[in-house]
This record gives C-alpha cells, structure tokens and sequence, in this order.
C-alpha cells in the first residue's frame, strides 16, 4: 500500500477497541508502531484523533496511513476461511429470506444463531453468506447486528457499495426498528420513553452492559416503549422502539429501568425472568418484528422501505398460552414514536 485510505467499520465490528480492529485487519502491525501513527495523528477516526481505546461505531470511517508491506494486506476473517457449510445450512439459510432484490437480502433470523463466530462459536450466519449469494458477484454483508438469542429482522448488504450506504444510514439512526417483547411484570406507566447510559462492565459469564451515570463512561441509549397487552400483573407484551443500538440495550432497559425483565433472559433478569408457568419456554422472548430503512437503490433518498417477520416458534406458543392475540399489531409501526 503506498498511500493513506478510509476503511469503513461494519456491523460487526461495533463496539471493538481501535487497537483490536488494527489487530483484525492488519494483524503484522506492532503495538508500538500502532501507538506511534496513533500519537502522531496518522490514524484518526472520522477525521479526529483517538487513543487505541477508543470504541469503533458502525460506519466511522478509520484513516489508515501506509504501514510497510507486511501489514498492508488485511487478513481475511477466520469465519471466511473455515471450511464451507454443509447444504442442509444452505438450505435453511435460505428459507430465511423474506426479501431479495439486486441491492438487499432481508432474512427472519432465528433465535439462538449468533451473527458472528468467535472462540466457542461454530454456527454462525457469517458462516452462511456465501449460501446466500443467489448469483450475485460479491459476498453479502452485514449491516447491522442482532444478538445470538434475539430472533427476527436483518438486513444484508449485497455489495460493498450498498453496505457502505446503509452503514451511514444505521450511523445517522435513519431506520426505525420495532421489537417483540414479553416481560416479566407490567411497566408503570404503561408507555414512554427511556433514557439511560449503558457500559461493558467486567464480570463471570461473558459480555455484560449495565446503567451507569453520567460521567462514568457510558453510552447514551434511548428506547421508547408501549405496552400492547398484558396477562394479569404477571406478564406483559412490550412494543420497544430503539432508537440508539447499544449492546444488549432493549434487555438492560427492561430489567434495570422497567424492573420487568425480558421473559427467559436470565442473565440480566435472573430467577425473575422465568415464569413459573408450564409451557413458557427458558428461552429469550426478544423478536425484531420490523424495521424501516431507506431504499439504498433510490437515488433521490426519500423512497423508504419496510419489512416485518413473524416470531419464533416458542413466542408463539407463549402468546397463545397468555391469550395474546397477534393481529392486535397488524402493522408493528402504528403507534411507533418518529
């Protein structure tokens, strides 16, 4: 490489410490080297200087000066180099999809299969994105994250292009996503607006956000929410907007501002979250049930598109067993705040 380039942080990488990007992409790169461009302002994000501490967002564009020959070839992610998915993945991977056109993929993700691989992680869906290629010449790419055990509607990038579109628009909050909850308890009052600072917090059991005040570190979250039913004062169907995408966001504002844990989230809901009703499966009872974003292939910017995708399985079973109807939400984005 013999000149200065912007490389845009994806989906995936939200959230990562500027040096562990470094480490991703450029993995010859020395600690020290990285601190001196860092200091001497060679490496900025989004135009500013940052410290190697610094947590990347989706769409921020990182300044990448020129690092001498052995680190100038970005490593390939260890998911694309692992050996290719049997068919039978294929296939249901496909059976996903809700829509396809020449710039978009749209798939129901299920519950439980994560975005990503990591150490203990071998079923992902970077893993099947090849599968989903339908003939097109690149790869399909994420543009946005849901968590392993959150079920519903995702967006795929069908080219660098495109993934580059979206990701300015998820880094300006221009789509609106509406969220599937069932809580454990009724919120008081029964609508409004939540706004409350989340941060990584170290501890047993992996990754974990919790509230902080202002001033310790957090990040800003925001979450409108709506109750849309509820089953006695035991249990309660939420509809939650988020307009911020903070990990873990919808489940820390349900159990720490609501006190109403999402039903099957243990880990931030413990016992609480789990109802001691025969047929509620211990399973996470969040589904993102639609979403609104801008027609990347509309050049004048106003066309929107919208799509929505019907709960898991164990959602289902539980709204029939508290005697939720689901054509109460016909259209998940009638009451949805702006």
């Amino acid at each position: 490489m013999t000149g200065v380039r912007a490389m845009i942080v994806e989906a995936d990488e939200a959230d990562l410490r500027l040096d562990r990007w470094f480490k991703r992409h450029f993995p010859a790169l020395g600690h020290a080297h990285l601190s001196r461009l860092l200091r001497t302002g060679q490496i900025r994000v989004d135009g500013g200087r940052v410290k190697a501490s610094h947590r990347l967002s989706v769409g921020s564009a990182v300044r990448v000066p020129p690092l001498g020959e052995p680190a100038a070839v970005p490593e390939t992610p260890a998911s694309r180099k692992a050996p290719p998915p049997a068919a039978t993945a294929l296939d249901e991977a496909r059976s996903w999809v809700i829509h396809r056109d020449d710039s978009i993929i749209v798939i129901n993700k299920p519950a439980g299969l994560a975005a990503q691989g990591g150490s203990e992680v071998t079923h992902h869906l970077d893993a099947l994105l090849d599968g989903l290629r339908f003939g097109a010449p690149e790869r399909p790419k994420l543009v946005h994250r849901l968590d392993r055990d959150t079920s519903g509607v995702m967006v795929l990038a069908r080219s660098a292009a495109v993934a580059r579109r979206l990701a300015e628009a998820f880094k300006e909050r221009e789509p609106r996503k509406v969220y599937w909850a069932l809580v454990a308890g009724v919120p008081q009052p029964y609508s409004g607006k939540i706004d409350a600072a989340i941060a990584k917090r170290p501890g047993g059991g992996g990754e974990k956000m919790a509230l902080v005040e202002p001033g310790e570190g957090g990040q800003r979250a925001t979450t409108y929410y709506r109750l849309i039913d509820s089953a006695g004062k035991r249990v309660a169907w939420l509809a939650l907007y988020p307009k911020t995408g903070r990990t873990h966001q919808l489940r820390v504002h349900c159990a720490e501002v609501l006190h109403t844990p999402i039903v099957g989230d243990g880990k931030y809901g413990g016992a609480a979250a789990y109802l001691p009703l025969e047929g509620i499966a211990r399973r996470v009872h969040l589904h993102a049930a639609a979403i609104e974003l801008p027609d990347p292939a509309d050049k004048t910017g106003r066309r929107v598109l919208r799509f929505t995708a019907p709960p898991p399985e164990h959602m289902v079973t539980s709204f029939k067993l508290l005697g939720f109807d689901l054509r109460l939400e016909r259209d998940p984005f009638a009451e949805a705040p702006p």
